[in-house]
């Protein structure tokens, strides 16, 4: 029985059951989707490793861009350092030459404290004896007393504001020489200057013995004749005519014949004469002649200018001789320039102005130290 049974349980050992080919394609289809799920995760995580490379990728290019950018900013912030350096050391060169200026300054300052620091009184001796040598160099330019005589009065009450007794000498001085200078006669040159040049202005106008007298006009002579009569010959002369023509014409008539008369008159001219060669004048030397005598004129200013007196009374002196000559000395206009030439040629003398010098010797006294 045995026998028989063990045939028969050998052949199912071989063939497979059912059953266990079911596991074995359920293991397969297991397998096959662990792999795919490997595939799957190895494929995320490749994906993943290359997302990873390319943020690198893109990191490295913006830090690369970044030190980029950094090294320019350097390089500007670099030279922008040495333009600062080059600034700065311009900079400290010039604070070194103000510190050099300011330490000159200081000590002209200090020098300046150290003059300011002396006596009141040495100053101002200094100071007039500065301003009367200004004066007396002011003087001699002008030919004029007045600059001395006005900084010798401000001295003087410059030193009674100060009211020091060791000063008074100083003031006695200055009024002896005040008394002596004002008593010296000097020659003004700037006036005399200004005279002969109102002189020359009035040589146009002089009138000339050679020159006739110029005509009344007519109108004048016609109301002048209608007028009161105040000459005692002239109603004389006209007297009868005119009452004949009143009567007969009217006064018209009598007022046309007076103007008349009045123009006969003025054709006739009498006048005494030293020097008839002044008469035989033509007119066009009497433009030489007015010429002449301006040009000497001129000539005695810029003698007079040039401190030459003596050159200035000769031209001044010839000018009056042919005014006198040849001009009608009965006329307003040669006796005003007459008299003008007459004031340079007495006024124009050589005459030095007084110098100061007691005032000079008082102050050497009192400047001298103590």
């Amino acid at each position: 029985m045995n026998d028989a049974t063990a045939p028969a349980s050998q052949p199912s050992e071989r063939v497979p059951s059912p059953a266990s080919g079911a596991f074995s394609i359920r293991g397969l289809r297991i397998a096959v989707a662990l792999l795919a799920l490997l595939a799957i995760v190895a494929l995320v995580l490749a994906w993943r490793a290359q997302e990873r490379v390319r943020g690198s990728e893109r990191e490295l290019v913006r830090r690369q861009q970044e030190s980029a950018t950094l090294v320019t900013e350097a390089t500007l912030v670099a030279r922008q350092a040495q333009e600062g350096a080059r600034d700065a050391a311009a900079k400290a060169a010039l604070l070194e030459a103000r510190l050099n200026e300011v330490a000159l300054q200081r000590s002209q300052l200090e020098a300046l404290v150290q003059s300011v620091a002396r006596s009141r009184d040495d100053n101002l001796v200094a100071d007039g004896e500065a301003t009367l040598r200004a004066a007396l160099q002011q003087s001699a330019l002008t030919g004029s007393a007045e600059p001395v005589v006005a900084a010798m009065k401000q001295l003087d009450d410059r030193l009674a504001r100060a009211n020091q007794p060791r000063l008074e000498p100083v003031r006695r001085a200055l009024a002896r020489d005040l008394d002596r200078i004002r008593a010296a006669s000097v020659a003004d040159v700037a006036t005399l200057s200004a005279k002969l040049e109102d002189a020359v202005r009035m040589v146009d106008e002089l009138p000339l013995l050679a020159a006739a007298e110029p005509r009344r006009d007519l109108a004048r002579a016609s109301a002048h004749a209608a007028a009161p009569a105040s000459d005692p010959a002239s109603a004389a002369a006209t007297g009868s005519f005119g009452e004949w023509l009143s009567s007969q014409f009217g006064q018209a008539s009598r007022t046309l014949a007076e103007g008349a008369w009045a123009e006969v008159r003025s054709l006739v001219r009498i006048t005494r004469i030293d020097h008839p060669e002044a008469m035989l004048v033509a007119p066009d030397q009497a433009v030489f002649l007015r010429e002449n005598l301006k040009l000497r004129l001129l000539n005695a200013r810029l003698a007079l200018l040039a401190r030459q007196l003596d050159a200035a009374q000769g031209d001044v002196r010839r000018a009056i001789d042919t005014v006198e000559r040849y001009a009608d000395r009965s006329s307003k206009r040669t006796q005003v320039l007459l008299d003008l030439l007459m004031q340079v040629a007495q006024q124009a003398r050589h005459s030095q102005p007084a110098r100061p010098d007691e005032t000079f010797a008082a102050l050497a006294v009192v400047a001298t130290p103590r």
